[in-house]
């Protein structure tokens, strides 16, 4: 007789976007239930609200992982000057997810460039697409410690710096 794998299920009604499937899933120790797609992660909150966050993997600005304390860290891409969000959960048993986080994290990434401004500023300019390819490729600026987004002449160097990551992915 042949055994044929059944694919466990996520503990509660994990609704996601059409033409979407649960890639792997795991469940913090407050009940929340954290879940991977090919194209977005979900964070359902436990009973009774079980509201869930949809954040499409381009939108993932970082994710850590701490072995000693099992935290798991997700922030999201904001705007300067305003708070990002970030989803703390702690993850007694994270099966395939963080495997999963990585590879759809960095299967986003279609540039990413530490450009220097002078002085000791510095720039990462990066292009993001969405697993589909449905859209446009999304261009993000990350200023490193010291390198302030107010400068004028700062704010120039990273135009300049979008302006050279575009034309090299043929995106101008």
């Amino acid at each position: 007789m042949r055994m044929t794998a059944r694919r466990e299920r996520p503990p509660v009604d994990l609704v996601v976007a059409p033409g979407e499937r649960v890639l792997a899933w795991c469940e913090v120790e407050d009940g929340t239930v954290l879940a991977g797609t090919r194209d977005a992660v979900y964070l359902v909150a436990p009973e009774p609200a079980r509201d869930t966050v949809r954040v499409p993997w381009e939108q993932v600005e970082a994710a850590d992982w701490d072995l000693e304390t099992s935290t798991f860290r997700l922030s999201e891409v904001g705007q300067w000057g305003q708070p990002r969000p970030v989803h703390v959960l702690v993850l007694p048993d994270p099966r395939r997810v963080l495997e999963l986080v990585r590879e759809r994290v960095t299967a986003s990434i279609v540039l990413q460039r530490h450009v220097p401004l002078g002085r000791g500023r510095w720039v990462r300019v990066i292009a993001r697409r969405a697993a589909t390819g449905a859209r446009e490729l999304s261009w993000f600026v990350e200023y490193d410690e010291g390198t302030d987004p107010s400068d004028p002449g700062v704010q120039e160097a990273a135009r300049t710096a979008i302006a050279a990551a575009r034309n090299e992915v043929g995106h101008s």
